[in-house]
């Protein structure tokens, strides 16, 4: 398996492409700039076989159609965010000076608690990890040994909680509870900036050093 980190728009939300040899693929948070993503996807020959959001925020959500729309792929959002993907009031778009009111088609399949998903030749265990947002969720691939973390986990850094529906003790619960039970080891690709490993964060994340 190979994947790829692909920074979007203007808050360079990182889009998440992960592939195997036959070119089967599946878009984690395709943020923005849908035409060079889906241009992107069709230069490396991949085939994506479904997007997956982390969340429905504006920034994670903006190419959705594009590439749902060109690949005949479903999109996965935790139920919890059902209407966020109509409605700019709901998934923040509304809120920002200058930004486009961003809205995308319903999602197909919807996310009501964790289980193994698997998708085509992927899989992939759903954490619900709340607090950033009501729906947010972590996708984690054990044999690979990393997990999508959306905004909940960053590299020396934690998910805003200052949006309609975020909660910082309910966040850092979901830190605690679901991301740092996860090997060391493991890769933690953040929905924004860089790479990072759960025990670079149990060791030197300043929001985390109660835990």
């Amino acid at each position: 398996m190979k994947w790829t980190q692909i920074p979007l728009g203007p808050l360079q939300t990182n889009a998440y492409i992960i592939e195997n040899e036959k070119k089967e693929a599946v878009v984690i948070d395709p943020g923005s700039q849908g035409d060079e993503l889906v241009k992107w996807l069709q230069n490396q020959g991949l085939t994506p076989l479904a997007i997956l959001l982390t969340h429905a925020h504006f920034d994670h959500i903006g190419a959705v159609d594009a590439v749902r729309e060109t690949f005949a792929c479903p999109v996965y959002l935790h139920v919890a965010e059902k209407d966020w993907l109509l409605d700019p009031a709901k998934n923040g778009s509304a809120r920002f000076t200058g930004n486009e009111p961003i809205v995308a088609k319903a999602a197909e399949k919807l996310i009501d608690k964790e289980e193994q998903l698997t998708i085509g030749p992927f899989q992939f265990s759903i954490l619900e990890t709340p607090g950033h947002s009501p729906g947010s969720v972590s996708y984690y691939q054990e044999e690979a040994e990393i997990v999508f973390s959306g905004d909940a986990l960053f590299a020396g850094s934690i998910g805003r909680t200052d949006l309609p529906g975020g909660n910082h003790s309910q966040l850092l619960q979901s830190i605690h509870n679901k991301l740092l039970e996860l090997p060391e080891s493991t890769v933690v690709a953040c929905g924004h900036g860089q790479t990072t490993t759960i025990g670079q964060e149990m060791d030197s994340n300043p929001f985390l050093s109660g835990f």
